[in-house]
């Protein structure tokens, strides 16, 4: 661990100090590598995004509605014990459904559906939770949930993994280049890294037609956390003798 905190503590420290120019030829006796690397880690921390769609035949009671799920949400969050910090408001919105939404409904259909309140929140929770939170929504009337974020609490240590193992399989690589050359390899002179996280794809939406709420609370999904993983490449400049 020491050494990869001492490895990333260089490359940072390079990466921040103005471009160098290295002269690469026969008189400073130099190899250039550039090499890159990956960490993986399993995810630790999920951001689950929730939310509902509500309908009424008039703005009043559509927000009537609305307000009851969303006030049941919340308490269903709250006492699944979410602290309020981590959760997130995104959006909240009502409209009027225009005419072509629901051209294809029974007229007695319609009728019920000439406004639409829409609210939607980004709750951060544990990995391992991130079933329970959807599943507790759900059943409160999260009735356009199921995208969930995954992520590591610590993205600065898995970046650092990632730069280190790039830096050693550059000092791999130029080791190979030097014994070609029948040279040694000596001290690194410069370093710098970029790195990157992967993006990660969220679970799908669940579909928006889904029950608002059922008459008995129904089991989570079988929801794993997904893995994270950080890329990192180096350029690195070596001596060699």
């Amino acid at each position: 661990m020491k050494v990869i905190i001492s490895i990333a503590a260089l490359l940072l420290i390079a990466s921040a100090a103005p471009a160098q120019q290295i002269q690469v030829n026969k008189d400073n006796r130099t190899i250039a590598v550039t090499a890159s690397e990956n960490a993986v880690a399993d995810a630790d921390t999920a951001v689950v995004h929730i939310g509902f769609q509500t309908f009424g035949a008039d703005e009043k009671s559509a927000y009537a509605t609305a307000s009851r799920v969303s006030n049941a949400i919340a308490k269903a969050l709250a006492d699944a014990g979410v602290p309020k910090k981590d959760i997130e408001s995104q959006q909240q919105n009502l409209n009027h459904v225009q005419p072509y939404e629901t051209q294809n409904l029974p007229a007695d259909q319609r009728a019920q559906r000439q406004f639409t309140v829409t609210q939607s929140w980004d709750v951060k929770t544990k990995a391992d939770d991130a079933a329970k939170i959807l599943n507790v929504a759900v059943n409160a009337g999260a009735n356009q949930s199921g995208n969930i974020d995954w992520s590591v609490a610590d993205e600065n240590a898995l970046e650092a993994q990632a730069s280190a193992k790039a830096l050693t399989r550059a000092r791999t690589i130029a080791e190979q280049m030097a014994q070609g050359l029948n040279a040694k390899l000596g001290w690194l002179i410069y370093a710098s890294n970029q790195t990157q996280a992967r993006p990660i794809e969220p679970v799908r939406a669940m579909a928006g037609a889904m029950a608002m709420k059922s008459e008995a609370p129904t089991p989570p999904l079988a929801i794993n956390p997904r893995k994270v993983t950080s890329s990192a490449t180096v350029y690195a400049v070596f001596a060699i003798e």
